[in-house]
């Protein structure tokens, strides 16, 4: 098996999974399900008998996206994010647990969490009473960036450099364009125009690139690379984390400013904001400066760039949040 997908025959799966020790000789698989919208890689749910698992692959390009290409061993460098956070047993609490990984085939073996939905709902109505889930999405990051690793560890974990300079461009780059070819008005009528000031602000895109090459470099915190509401699972048991395809060793104030990016275009009521920030107690090393000009980026390359996402904001509310941001970028 060479590609995996929905209609993959239950046989094949069935028994490539046994091939590979993944399930048990008397296990039988009986359907293939697409558990949600994968954005890099193939996601399929495998239903058996008794019980259920989820297998990922990734291809030499952009699931979403197959114009784009993109590393195929993105999906190896996730399962050693997995195999270094396990040793945790608080985030282990909020992760998948690991069956295995096939590095012939770029395929891994994920515990199913079950049925649910990622967080993307908190963009379209209020929920002011998540509040406890919240907090934990903070408290998690809190506990990554705390987690401390050997030199070994961190010198043998991968740069993951190819995909980040990838997204380094949805970032860093394709948002400023002048002409990039997406037409902003299909997502908003007016918001092609509101964006061209910003794609004209030199001051801005000067510290735009600077926070680029930040991106690019390195740091002592093992990241999740894209926090945000997407890479969140409401379960039956609570509050998880998937898909830290983006990993790498880096500084923690990336993932933190991209995380507060998402509340404030969520809209999420600032007192609770402010009480779940309280999960992640920054010490004299943390940058806040940098994680506000982060957070000001984040919500810049969300509203005019490709990656967009299913916000209920009006064209004034946007023009907001373009500004604030703005200012954060470059205070």
């Amino acid at each position: 098996m060479t590609e995996l997908n929905v209609h993959t025959l239950p046989q094949t799966i069935e028994l490539y999974l046994k091939e590979q020790q993944w399930i048990t000789p008397e296990d039988k698989v009986l359907t293939l399900e697409k558990p949600g919208e994968g954005n890099m890689n193939v996601v399929v749910r495998v239903q058996l008998e008794e019980g259920s698992l989820i297998l990922k692959q990734s291809r030499p390009f952009v699931q979403k996206y197959p114009q784009i290409p993109a590393p195929i061993e993105r999906v190896a460098i996730e399962s050693q994010f997995y195999d270094l956070a396990s040793d945790n047993d608080m985030l282990d609490t909020f992760l998948p647990g690991v069956i295995g990984y096939d590095d012939e085939h770029y395929i891994f073996a994920l515990e199913d969490l079950g049925a649910g939905a990622d967080y993307t709902f908190l963009y379209q109505k209020d929920e002011s009473g998540a509040l406890p889930e919240i907090e934990a999405a903070v408290k998690f990051l809190y506990a990554l960036h705390q987690t401390r690793f050997s030199e070994k560890e961190m010198r043998s974990f991968p740069d993951n450099l190819a995909l980040r300079k990838l997204n380094h461009e949805h970032l860093f780059v394709y948002p400023y364009l002048l002409d990039n070819g997406f037409d902003l008005d299909t997502v908003q009528e007016g918001l092609q125009a509101v964006a061209m000031a910003y794609k004209k602000d030199e001051a801005l895109k000067k510290e735009i690139d600077q926070l680029g090459a930040i991106y690019l470099g390195s740091g002592s915190a093992l990241l999740h690379g894209d926090y945000y509401p997407g890479s969140w699972l409401r379960v039956k048991n609570g509050f998880r984390v998937i898909d830290p395809e983006f990993t790498f060793f880096g500084p923690p104030e990336y993932d933190y400013g991209v995380m507060v990016a998402h509340f404030k275009m969520a809209r999420l009521p600032e007192t609770m904001v402010r009480t779940a920030l309280e999960q992640y107690p920054s010490g004299s090393d943390f940058d806040a400066e940098l994680a506000r000009k982060i957070t000001g980026m984040e919500i810049l390359r969300r509203i005019i760039g490709l990656a967009q996402l299913p916000l209920e904001l009006s064209l004034e509310e946007r023009k907001a949040l373009l500004a604030e941001a703005a200012q954060l970028v470059k205070s």
